[in-house]
């Protein structure tokens, strides 16, 4: 698959939670390595699942998060796609609605860690492809590395509370499961 600027991503809630992740996930797309999609749906899961483990981050906090989002990339929020909810078989029926957002806005992939819950014989039928984060991310620093890793610097830089090194951000992204991803951007700060 070639990736580009016009390549479509819908974003997972289990990639916009954790917020390092999401934060590599949204300076990339400001780079413009490709276009982020999500739903209303899908914000209001990773923000309940973020609840549910830090009990101590305000709602409202969260809501400020998702409208920046939503200001940064004016076209990302998908819409007018439950109809389409219905009529898609998948594993785990709670995931339709991100198939049926992608379907919608015609992503290329979709960007999740469960990639098992989305069948690439369902998923390929509607020309879209699942791809676990470090996979796309590895892809996009592949397709463009200066920009990746302008993308990268951006995020460690705009880090305040607290800042943090690269490696201390790689470290955390690590943990999170990016492990080719980090590999290729450790390779930039030696």
């Amino acid at each position: 698959m070639i990736y580009s600027g016009k390549f479509k991503a819908t974003l997972d809630a289990c990639v916009l939670y954790p917020a390092p992740l999401r934060d590599l996930l949204l300076w990339l797309a400001d780079a413009q390595l490709y276009k982020p999609f999500w739903s209303e749906e899908i914000n209001h899961k990773w923000i309940g699942n973020l609840l549910i483990n830090r009990p101590d981050i305000q709602e409202e906090s969260l809501k400020r998060t998702i409208a920046a989002m939503n200001e940064a990339f004016p076209d990302a929020n998908t819409t007018s796609y439950s109809t389409l909810i219905e009529i898609l078989e998948l594993p785990d029926k709670d995931d339709r609605h991100v198939l049926a957002a992608a379907i919608r806005n015609n992503s290329d992939v979709i960007v999740t860690v469960n990639v098992k819950d989305f069948p690439r014989n369902i998923v390929s039928v509607y020309d879209i492809e699942v791809q676990t984060p470090d996979y796309f991310i590895s892809n996009l620093i592949d397709l463009n590395e200066k920009a990746a890793l302008q993308a990268f610097q951006n995020q460690v830089k705009n880090l305040r509370n607290p800042p943090q090194s690269g490696e201390q951000v790689l470290t955390t992204l690590e943990k999170n499961g990016l492990t080719e991803t980090c590999k290729k951007l450790s390779l930039f700060l030696k």
